[in-house]
């Protein structure tokens, strides 16, 4: 399995994603968002999520497909996000038809970033228009590491960021990540500059050094306080998959942020992953082996997040570079 020529969750055909950030605000928001609408669902980890329009994810429910899925700062606040993704959707025609009106269908979901410093004075609530922004600047490639919803994230001991990987089946089928980590535990082990994604590295992706030469035991330091953190992600692939299929893919893909994250999916996280597929491809599915690459996939994302994060500028925790240099 190799990675896609971008390496970034748009070598899934049909994909593209934007991000938009305040930097004086210290948080920001990614929009994916496909070319046509496509069945999605999520999967729930956490114990303390932050999220909308979820529910209508679930196999059960009338609307199969969706127009944009939105990742954000911001707490509670960033969910507004979603309403300048609408607003700009709706304008171009997009959405799931009710009569002669259209209702574009934006799930999104939210970390917590509102305690890293930025000024959070505002008196009219920026994330709107900070998601309207980050569809727009949607294209094919685009920034990981404190980038748009990564921007003002952090990890146990560094500074968190925005992250993505491709693979590539055997079988022709292509699946991405998308991840903004922001985890009460460490992507990286004990005190050194190693990850814990390592074993599912791709060349030298974030850092090529390999395993850690020891593990300590014991919990990683904790840093936050229940609702203060969270790992949010997309998982997409070109296979032709129905609502139930992305919801399993999305169960599957969890074992990804608990190879990459310790601890993961404690009650103080939100910990969520949204599935997506474009149906571009039409190779036979193996469900086994695309859960397994998703879990891969995801390990490999969140780990080039925090090794690509920009220099903190003395506010919060360091970046991986600047606590390990260039590895």
């Amino acid at each position: 399995m190799q990675p896609g020529a971008r390496n970034l969750i748009t070598d899934v055909a049909g994909l593209r994603v934007g991000h938009a950030e305040d930097r004086t605000l210290r948080s920001g928001v990614t929009v994916l968002v496909p070319d046509a609408p496509c069945p999605a669902s999520v999967h729930v980890m956490g114990g303390a999520p932050g999220t909308r329009e979820t529910d209508l994810l679930a196999p059960d429910k009338r609307v199969q497909e969706v127009d944009a899925l939105v990742l954000s700062g911001g707490s509670a606040f960033g969910l507004d996000a979603a309403s300048g993704v609408m607003d700009a959707l709706a304008q171009a025609g997009r959405g799931f038809a009710v009569g002669d009106v259209r209702v574009p269908i934006v799930p999104a979901a939210i970390l917590f970033d509102l305690l890293n410093g930025g000024d959070k004075g505002w008196t009219t609530n920026p994330y709107r228009a900070l998601g309207r922004a980050a569809l727009d600047a949607a294209g094919r490639d685009f920034a990981i590491g404190s980038a748009g919803a990564g921007h003002g994230a952090s990890v146990a001991g560094l500074r968190g960021g925005l992250g993505s990987a491709s693979v590539r089946l055997e079988d022709g089928v292509t699946i991405g990540a998308l991840v903004a980590v922001n985890a009460v535990g460490a992507a990286t082990v004990g005190d050194g500059p190693h990850f814990w994604a390592a074993p599912f590295e791709s060349g030298a992706e974030f850092g090529g050094l390999g395993p850690a030469p020891t593990y300590p035991p014991g919990v990683p330091l904790r840093t936050k306080r229940p609702g203060e953190a969270t790992t949010i992600a997309i998982i997409a692939t070109d296979a032709a998959l129905d609502k139930a299929e992305c919801q399993r893919l999305a169960t599957s893909a969890h074992d990804g942020i608990a190879r990459a994250i310790v601890p993961a999916h404690t009650p103080l996280d939100g910990d969520l992953i949204f599935a997506m597929a474009t149906g571009h491809a039409r190779a036979p599915v193996d469900p086994v082996l695309l859960g397994h690459a998703a879990a891969a996939c995801l390990s490999r994302a969140i780990a080039r997040g925090v090794h690509a994060a920009s220099p903190s500028g003395g506010i919060g925790p360091p970046a991986w570079c600047e606590r390990f240099g260039q590895g």
